[in-house]
């Protein structure tokens, strides 16, 4: 529809008096075939990918593909455009219409039959006067047209004073509202006209296919309407040195914690901008790409790109996106991050363009102290959330490529499972009557130690220790909790249970339980959360032989271990913090 109605438009832009002055219709010659085959074959190439594609017959048997029709400015400014972009032949040059005998492409069009095009400086519309001795016609219902503020020559020489930019821009909001589908050049050819016809025809204005300097106005005012209501502002922050459009409608200064200004939501909408500013060389700017990557605001799922001046995080998940960036300049690191609720992604980036468009430098940094008092939380990085798992249990390894045992409890919800926060892994098997999952490394793996499952049970109220992160990885390291076996079977006479009498805490779950001599003969089961209340220090541990049976059906295979002599608590320490593994699990 909108390529007929380029064809309708054209013809009406191009001129209907005599009293017109003329411009030379010109375009754009990018191959010549021998043979119509070859001809329409390439034509087929271009027409995937350009507009405004013709194709005309030659003398000499040759066929002709050219692009057009133009005005000499338009042609000059397509072909500068397309040879730099690698879109035509170096060689294309520009064409008469002189030169074409018949056109052959599009199926049914001629438009070498169109008058010249107009003359932007001289260009004057004249009204054909009727026929005297016609009737006078019927009156008609006309649809509301909005008039014109220029008339088309005026028009005309409004578009001419427009720069290169600023034809791009109007090429990309034509796109934007849906009537544009092509390159973004600056050349107004065939296609642009016929999108700026299609949009005044949408628009309820005078169909030209030349918009008037009120008309690009109103579709500039159209393109932005997405941002009413965030109350775009240039604000200079001077004590950060930096100053940037900011969405003040939905944002407002909250404070300073070097090296951020934060600036926090003021309603309902969840928004949030930050600035970086920092003193700092390429080290420092890596280490805060690093950190950065550990904050709650940045998804784990996104962009990533680390320059040698700079680096961009973008992230996005179910709730927010989010971009970062981030520059070095003369011994100072600066930039910005903007977080906005996921799903309005056209307000967002359409925001990110500005904020970019505006970003400028102002001399300055934030001290390092800025924003320093007493108060100190280790899940903040400068008044920034770091991310955390959703819950994270131990597990130990069992095998040379680092297959690890833990608690079917930490599986629960979880979009990611990593080991000790960084080596992501996947589910090998699970028995969820028994509490048992066994995970395998996407990469391989290896470890410092692995366990050596126990040949018998230990002997009652025999010394046991189990291993694990208490505090799920706060520590950095697996700690010792030393007891005794109280029972070789669970309260209710479970033979595939051991109970144990230590103080574990829920971190530990999922971690090896040691004999005296350092075999594993068990695996700490989470807090059962029946209503019944245990002791405290009552724990059970899921025993060797249904450990086995869930490695058996992971296909992994984990070496025994003869009972052995009592080992000291140092050497045990250092073989549990070799086998012993954090577990985690993401969102």
């Amino acid at each position: 529809m909108i390529r007929i109605l380029c064809s309708l438009v054209l013809v009406l832009w191009v001129g209907t008096g005599a009293a017109r002055a003329q411009q030379d219709v010109v375009w754009v010659q990018i191959e010549a075939q021998p043979t119509l085959s070859e001809a329409e074959t390439a034509i087929r190439r271009y027409a995937s990918r350009l507009q405004d594609v013709n194709g005309f017959t030659l003398g000499g048997g040759w066929y002709a593909i050219a692009l057009g029709p133009y005005t000499r400015e338009d042609a000059n400014r397509v072909l500068v455009v397309l040879r730099r972009e690698g879109a035509i032949p170096r060689d294309s040059y520009i064409a008469f219409s002189s030169s074409f005998r018949q056109q052959f492409w599009p199926v049914g069009a001629n438009l070498l039959d169109l008058p010249q095009l107009a003359d932007p400086a001289t260009d004057q519309q004249t009204a054909a006067a009727p026929e005297p001795d016609q009737p006078a016609p019927a009156p008609q219902v006309e649809p509301q047209i909005e008039p014109a503020d220029e008339t088309p020559a005026e028009a005309r020489r409004a578009e001419a004073e427009l720069t290169r930019e600023e034809r791009m821009d109007l090429q990309r909001m034509l796109q934007w509202a849906g009537f544009y589908d092509a390159g973004i050049d600056g050349a107004f050819g065939r296609g642009t006209r016929g999108s700026m016809a299609a949009w005044q025809e949408a628009n309820n204005f005078e169909v030209t296919g030349v918009m008037t300097t009120r008309q690009r106005a109103e579709l500039l005012r159209q393109y932005n309407s997405v941002l009413e209501g965030l109350d775009l502002q240039v604000v200079r922050d001077t004590d950060a040195g930096i100053e940037m459009k900011l969405p003040t409608g939905v944002v407002a200064f909250e404070d300073y914690e070097a090296p951020f200004a934060h600036y926090g939501p003021t309603g309902d909408l969840e928004a949030q901008v930050i600035l970086i500013s920092q003193e700092g060389d390429r080290d420092t700017l890596y280490g805060l790409y690093d950190i950065m990557q550990t904050l709650a605001i940045v998804p784990e799922e996104g962009f990533r790109e680390r320059k040698a001046d700079g680096f961009v995080l973008t992230g996005e998940n179910g709730r927010i996106a989010t971009q970062i960036e981030a520059y070095l300049h003369d011994g100072r690191i600066k930039g910005f991050g903007l977080v906005w609720p996921a799903g309005d992604e056209e307000r967002r980036s359409r925001l990110l363009k500005e904020m970019q468009g505006s970003f400028a430098l102002l001399p300055g940094v934030l001290p390092a102290t800025a924003g320093m008092d007493d108060t100190q939380d280790i899940d903040l990085v400068s008044g920034l959330e770091v991310r955390k798992p959703v819950i994270s249990r131990s597990g130990f390894f069992v095998d040379e490529r680092g297959s690890v045992v833990t608690t079917a409890e930490v599986l629960q919800s979880c979009g990611r499972l990593t080991l000790n926060e960084t080596v992501p892994v996947e589910v090998a098997a699970v028995d969820e009557a028994a509490g048992i999952a066994v995970l395998r490394p996407s990469g391989s793996l290896a470890p410092s130690a692995r366990a050596g499952l126990a040949e018998v049970t230990p002997r009652l109220q025999s010394d046991v220790a189990v291993a694990g992160f208490s505090y799920g990885g706060v520590l950095g390291a697996p700690t010792l909790t030393f007891g005794q076996l109280a029972d070789v079977r669970g309260l209710n006479g479970e033979q595939n249970l051991k109970r144990l009498a230590l103080a574990a805490q829920p971190g530990d779950a999922g971690g090896p339980v040691f004999d005296a001599g350092g075999a594993v003969f068990g695996m700490l089961l989470p807090d059962s959360d029946s209503a019944q209340q245990l002791p405290g220090d009552v724990k059970f541990a899921a025993d060797v032989d249904t450990i086995r049976a869930v490695l058996q059906q992971a296909g992994v295979s984990a070496a025994a271990m003869a009972p052995g002599s009592g080992m000291a608590p140092e050497d045990l320490s250092a073989l549990a913090s070799g086998m012993t593994v954090l577990v985690s699990c993401w969102e």
